[in-house]
């Protein structure tokens, strides 16, 4: 076995690195090792996958096993990298090449393409991933008008021979020479037309050479040269082929939405060929070891006698199960069995295998861990755990988050008939049907009678709230995956499909409108998939998910109803919450919300936004507040909304009791509360009109163009807001104090934590604190009263974050707002940009994902590191968390576990998700899971 030791050498000691190129003295130096570029099947093994590619890498550990592979060998994803780089393969590329075919010949006993006896190969591509999009296999390479009667001497069967020039004929034209494939297969219909073929093997020797010389004849109109005779040629042609092949508008797209780096480059497997179309002792088939929808483990995957592997593809043939090669070819299907057993327990997971039968000999062709659906995720991970291949740590790797939340959401039954009317973006997963809406108001007093509702806008903003939390889901014509709509459907847990551009939403006529002209009226069912983003009229029947009635306490793991996935997903979690570090906190604003994160496994809530208690029916009392012209007014107004803010705290601190609750002080730009300037100019434009003005309107309108806003979000809101409207965050402080005194007087434990918001001097910071206080200190002044409370910031803004060292002196915690630090760290405005440019971005490549999805780990993520630095440089004992839509999301759960962060906070229903996540992160081999 040929040794791999340094064929890739660091570039750590090239001249100059770290200095000034002038005291570097010159020294002579051996001159640098010419990589290897290409490896036997031999010389590889499986966790060379970043060299040899998925295909390669389990080829040759297939190999070193002792399992029947076909011979061959493995050029590199560096041949690759260059060959793009530099539009050209490596100079030493062509003799690796010819000397690993050197030695294939000598294994084999024949020449590729040699007239009497040729050695045939097939070319694949092969990257790290499995990409679709990139090329497809190339078999039968070799075969030319002058080898195929040595391959049919040789075979005994004439029709064999032309099948298989045929095939390859079909296969490079399309994958190498770029002919339309439909031009082939429109060819190959005529011959069967012409013989009233009903399948392509119905077609005969002499049939076969007229399609051959069809094929040659199509290729030379369309790609402009005859199909080449060299066999070299061929497989030279197909290498560069794959290469190419990575730079395909698909296979760039899927890398982009799968989060694939862009600069691994393809490996490239040349194979002998082995051939399971030689007749009905020959086939071939696909095989799992455990059955990947379900994960219970027995005999899956499909068989095709007199086949390759194309046609299992493509399906031009009906299969037959997995189980009936036993009756065909048993011992086969013995010897697959057997194989099977040995790959299971080598690779200890589930894994995919493609196999061809060559007169009764079995061949392996591929295989690795297969692709499963998530629920066979989770079974398979603790039923290998209960067999010994795994240990708990690595069942937690076996499984996701993303798996997770899929298992959660409801779904509507795959066996409907429904044809779908319209196709948004899948912003927020399930399966929700109910009457259609259009105003948040109709939403609410139609679910308050009962009935189910589908919430219908062109956009959703902070006065649907109610409408959101009454309806089973929403449906959006604009926006994306984290507009408004999105993202307060995820933290609810609710249905979500946005930017449905096919519908005409007429919210005032009540009424939507499908492409092709169909009108829905408001009180006709809908039907929305968030997992899809497809929209159905009518109802699509729903099945419920166990897995949140088991969150919720209403199946217990080992009750009669629960089945094997309730219980494979209790024992993940039992796993989880044994190994993380990371604690798990909700977003939670009223005592619903708490409940159900407590019963979800939170630890807390992290983030209770206060804004959300003054919507709806207080709003005229926030009103009053910013109309107030005298401190006598103002007064009036706090000393109306404190009982209110009050009964909320005590609601809150009761569900949470003995759990830590984090109380953000008043936190919306201020025009939330203010009605929109048109309407209101409207209004007191008629009333003026009628000689009826009102008096409160008029006052109204003068405020909103006073307190007008070309930014709202950049302007009066958060710390702010509290220091130029005085007695605002005094009268938040008093109801937390008041609240947290009730609740110990009546035997409870309240931890609450007061977050003072949008804070970016430590001045601001400390003027809220001296007054909090104050207060706190007033009520704790009676007898046996210690409220314990804690005050700290949300840092949301760059400037907090680089000045993080100054305030953790006026602050006992940090709480990292993501969601708002990304907007002002980017410069974006996220309802805007999702609007308008981010699909554009995201096409493009500029981003793999949304920053406000996914922690943006170089900017963002750097500034919450930082910070988190020189906070507990200032005070060690400081508490960090982070409250943004990241603390839900997986990746961004492992980048706040890795930089130190002591809890996460989410919404109710990513609880479960975090906690997986916090576990994985933890249990990550090298990680230190003590810290």
């Amino acid at each position: 076995m040929s040794s791999t030791k340094q064929q890739h050498p660091e570039a750590a000691g090239r001249a100059g690195a770290g200095t000034s190129v002038a005291s570097v003295p010159e020294t002579p130096r051996a001159p640098r090792e010419t990589p290897k570029f290409v490896y036997d099947f031999t010389e590889g093994n499986r966790h060379l996958k970043d060299l040899l590619g998925g295909k390669g890498a389990n080829l040759a550990e297939m190999t070193n096993l002792g399992l029947p592979v076909p011979p061959g060998f493995t050029i590199t994803t560096e041949a690759c990298k260059t060959y793009l780089e530099s539009g050209k393969e490596p100079a030493a590329l062509r003799d690796e090449v010819s000397a690993h075919l050197d030695a294939l010949e000598a294994t084999m006993g024949k020449k590729l393409g040699q007239a009497d006896d040729p050695l045939l190969v097939s070319v694949r591509s092969g990257a790290k991933f499995s990409m679709p999009g990139m090329m497809d296999t190339v078999l039968n390479i070799g075969l030319s008008d002058a080898s195929v009667a040595g391959l049919a001497a040789q075979a005994g069967d004439e029709r064999f021979a032309w099948d298989s020039y045929r095939r390859l004929i079909q296969m490079f034209g399309k994958t190498v020479l770029g002919v339309d494939g439909e031009l082939f297969e429109e060819a190959l219909e005529s011959a069967k037309k012409a013989k009233k073929a009903a399948t392509d093997v119905d077609l005969d020797a002499a049939d076969l050479k007229k399609l051959v010389k069809s094929y040659k004849k199509l290729v030379e109109r369309e790609a402009g040269r005859p199909f080449p005779q060299d066999p070299r040629e061929q497989m030279d042609l197909a290498i560069h082929a794959v290469f190419d092949s990575w730079n395909t508008e698909r296979a760039k797209l899927y890398r982009r939405q799968e989060r694939i780096p862009h600069d691994l480059g393809t490996a490239v497997n040349v194979c002998s060929m082995v051939f399971g179309n030689l007749g009905p002792d020959s086939g071939t088939g696909v095989a799992f070891t455990r059955d990947p929808a379900s994960g219970h483990q027995g005999v899956y995957g499909d068989y095709l006698q007199n086949a390759q592997g194309e046609d299992v593809v493509a399906g031009i043939r009906n299969t037959v199960p997995l189980a009936d090669l036993e009756s065909i070819d048993k011992p086969s299907y013995d010897a697959l069995m057997r194989i099977m057993e040995t790959l299971e327990n080598h690779y200890r997971d589930l894994c995919d295998i493609e196999f061809t039968i060559e007169r009764g000999k079995l061949w392996m062709l591929q295989t690795r861990v297969g692709k499963r659906t998530a629920a066979a995720a989770f079974r398979i991970a603790t039923q290998l755990v209960d067999q010994g291949l795994i240990t708990e740590a690595e069942a937690l790797q076996r499984v996701n988050g993303n798996q997770l939340a899929q298992l959660m959401f409801p779904r509507f039954d795959e066996k409907s008939s429904a044809e779908a009317v319209a196709r948004g973006i899948a912003a927020s997963p399930g399966a929700a049907v109910g009457k259609a809406v259009f105003d948040s108001y109709t939403a609410v007093k139609w679910s308050r009678s009962g009935e189910k509702v589908i919430l219908i806008r062109r956009e959703t903003n902070p006065d649907d709230l109610d409408g959101m939390i009454a309806a089973e889901g929403i449906l959006t014509s604009r926006g994306g995956k984290t507009s408004h709509a999105a993202v307060v459907a995820r933290g609810m847990g609710k249905t979500c499909v946005c930017g449905a551009e096919e519908l005409e939403v007429d919210t005032k006529r009540r009424r939507l409108t499908t492409s092709a002209g169909t009108v829905v009226e408001e009180g006709d069912l809908v039907s929305i998939d968030g997992s899809t983003g497809r929209v159905y009229l009518g109802e699509v029947p729903v099945v419920p998910s166990p897995v949140v009635e088991y969150f919720e306490g209403r199946m217990h793991a080992g009750a009669d109803e629960a089945d094997e996935l309730v219980a494979a997903v209790h024992r993940i979690m039992a796993y989880a919450d044994r190994t993380r570090r990371l604690r798990v906190r909700a977003n939670a604003d009223n005592a619903a919300d708490a409940l159900r994160a407590r019963r979800f496994g939170a630890q807390g809530i992290g983030l209770c936004r206060t804004e959300h208690m003054f919507l709806g029916e207080r709003r005229t009392l926030v009103e009053s507040l910013i109309l107030a012209d005298t401190d006598k007014e103002r007064e009036e107004a706090l000393a109306e909304l404190l009982p209110l803010q009050k009964q909320d705290f005590i609601e809150l601190f009761e569900a949470m009791d003995g759990l830590p609750v984090t109380v953000r002080l008043l936190d919306p730009p201020l025009h939330e509360f203010l009605p929109d300037i048109t309407e209101l100019s409207v209004r007191v434009a008629l009333a003026e009109s009628r000689r009826d003005a009102n008096e409160n309107d008029l006052r109204l309108l003068q405020a909103v163009h006073r307190l007008h806003e070309q930014n709202p979000m950049l302007g009066l809101r958060g710390v702010r807001l509290g220091l130029v409207i005085p007695g605002l965050f005094t009268m938040q402080v008093r109801a937390i104090a008041e609240a947290a005194a009730h609740r110990r007087e009546n035997s409870g434990d309240p931890r609450a934590e007061i977050m003072i918001p949008l804070v970016g001097t430590v001045q601001e910071l400390e003027l809220v604190r001296e007054e909090a206080e104050e207060v706190i200190a007033a009520i704790e002044s009676e007898p046996g009263t210690d409220l314990g409370i804690s005050l700290g910031t949300m840092i949301e803004l760059p400037r907090a974050a680089l000045t993080a060292g100054q305030i953790a002196e006026a602050a006992q915690f940090f709480s990292f707002g993501t969601n708002d630090l990304t907007q002002t760290v980017w410069g974006f405005s996220r309802d805007d940009v999702e609007a308008s440019f981010f699909t554009a971005y995201l096409e493009k490549g500029i981003f793999g994902v949304s920053p406000f999805e996914t922690i943006d780990r170089d900017g963002v993520g750097r500034l919450v590191a930082d910070a988190a630095r020189a906070g507990r440089a200032t005070r060690p004992d400081l508490k960090l968390g982070v409250c943004g839509e990241h603390g839900g999301d997986p990746e961004s759960v492992h980048f706040f576990h890795e930089v130190g962060l002591d809890y996460v906070s989410c919404s109710p229903f990513r609880i479960p998700v975090a906690r997986l996540e916090a576990a994985r992160a933890a249990a990550k081999p090298g990680t230190d899971t003590t810290a």
